[in-house]
This record gives C-alpha cells, structure tokens and sequence, in this order.
C-alpha cells in the first residue's frame, strides 16, 4: 500500500514561509521607519532666553539614505521646526558605499532648515579625507566644529557650544580637557554644551569637563534593545553597554546619547528604529 502524504506538510511550509516574510518585513521596517523622538531635559543655570529652545540631534547615518535623496528624513526634520541641528558623526561608513554628494546635500538641506553643527566621528577618519569633507560640509552651510566653541545667542541670552573632534583624528590634536580650559578662560562659568560622538567617554573623560549638557552619538542604541536594557551590544562588541539612547547624569554633567539613524557595515538594528531626536531645552 502506498504511503499517503501528510495533508499537514504544505501548511508548514506555507507557515513558515509566512513567518520568515514577516520577519523579514519588520526587520527591514525596523531599520528604514524614521522615529521622532522628544527630550526636555531641564538645567537650573539655564539662561532664560534658551527657555523652549528646540535641538534636533542626529548621529550615525552611516551613508544611509531615507528617500530618494534623503527627502523623507529632510521632510522629518523640517516638521519639528528645530532653532539648531547637531549632527554628532559618523556621516559616512568606511564599510558603506558613500553617495555622490551625500555630505555636501546634508549639509545644505540641513542649514536650510535651521543652524547646523558638525563633528566628525570614528568612521570619518577611518574612510580618510576628513579635511575635504570638512570643506565640503563648510561650503554647503553647516559649521564644523573642529576642538573649537562659539556662542549661541537667543532671546538676548548666550550659551557656548562646543564640538571636539573624534579621538581617531589626528594624534596631536587639542584635547578636550585643553578646550576646556579655554572656553573657561574665553567666557568664565558659561552654560556649555559639547558635541562629543563617543558616549562611552563620558563617564570617564567627558563628564569632567563641566559641560552643562554632552550630546553624543555612537552607539546606535546598542544595536538590539530588549526590555530592562540599555542595548544589548556596544561598537566595541561590549555586552549590555550603557550611556546609549537618552539621558544619563554623572558628575553634574548630563548626557544626551542619540540612537542614531544608519548602520556600519553589515550590521542592522532590531527592536531600535532610526531616530530623530527633538531635545527641548528647559530651564527650572
């Protein structure tokens, strides 16, 4: 007698081919969906006139494109109505290919919409020609901040903003205890902020500083976020990392670690969409 086909094997594969496009969807969702997110960390030595200013802060975009273009995450941006934009490193990947143009339309799309702040990140200087694109970004109107501050004025209030290069930069550049030391010298106890791309210094270096408020990028919100965690895994393949996606104080000092938009190499995210974060500054 012949042996009769289990009518239950199509269903399992259909199933399971069911279960893989699923997941194969959210994963891709979960790596290309931008998401706002809304911070409004408070400071007691807040100038009034920075009351309710609104910072959005990008990071880690890796080459990344959200649209044709980047429109879609322009467009983003745009609706937040941001007074500054920082954009904190890593704008392209050494292990991505870079777009013709790619910074040169960041940084005038940008500008267009609100006043932008640059640093360079880890990746900049191992792709090689940080000077050129340092140019590039200048000509196109954003302002790079290579170890050097400026004021920021609103509402006839100032704060010093500060942007230090990234330690993969060049081995005798000024350090940021050294521009420390001069913006203190150059504005006596100003409120400061510092654009910094590496989160985990913070602990250790950054928060000694005395900035008022550290904005980094650098971890892509470890990557895979479970519950209870912080992320599961660093750039460094660290194992349930910290300083990762929002607010963290140590030493008087707050950080504001973005989650990042892109992602290096091969890597992906999971449960930890691209973020645009909208950091409403307080006083009280």
């Amino acid at each position: 007698m012949a042996n009769k086909r289990s009518p239950r094997r199509p269903f399992r594969a259909v199933r399971f081919l069911l279960a893989a496009a699923l997941a194969a969807g959210f994963l891709w969702w979960s790596n290309t969906s931008l998401e706002v997110t809304q911070f409004a960390p408070a400071f007691s030595d807040l100038p009034a006139g920075f009351d309710g200013c609104r910072i959005v802060v990008l990071s880690d975009l890796h080459s990344a494109q959200f649209g044709r273009g980047n429109q879609r995450l322009y467009d983003a941006v745009a609706a937040q109505a941001p007074e500054y934009i920082f954009l904190t490193g890593d704008l392209l990947d050494q292990y991505r290919a870079v777009p013709g143009g790619y910074a040169a339309s960041m940084a005038e799309a940008l500008s267009a919409i609100a006043p932008t702040y640059y640093v360079t990140g880890n990746h900049e200087w191992a792709l090689g020609g940080v000077p050129e694109l340092k140019a590039s970004l200048s000509a196109h109107g954003a302002t790079v901040l290579t170890n050097q501050f400026l004021p920021l004025e609103r509402n006839g209030d100032t704060v010093v903003l500060a942007g230090i290069d990234d330690p993969n930069g060049y081995a005798d550049q000024k350090t940021p205890e050294e521009l420390a030391a001069e913006l203190y010298a150059a504005w006596g106890d100003p409120f400061w902020i510092l654009l910094a791309h590496r989160n985990n210094r913070f602990p250790s270096q950054y928060s000694l500083l005395g900035a008022d408020l550290v904005v980094s990028g650098h971890a892509h919100g470890g990557i895979i976020r479970l519950p209870g965690t912080d992320g599961l895994i660093s750039h460094d393949l660290e194992l349930f990392p910290s300083y990762t996606a929002g607010l963290y104080e140590e030493n008087g000092s707050l950080l504001f670690a973005t989650r990042g938009l892109g992602n290096s190499g091969p890597s992906f995210r999971l449960f930890n969409r691209p973020e645009i974060a909208v950091v409403t500054l307080r006083r009280g």
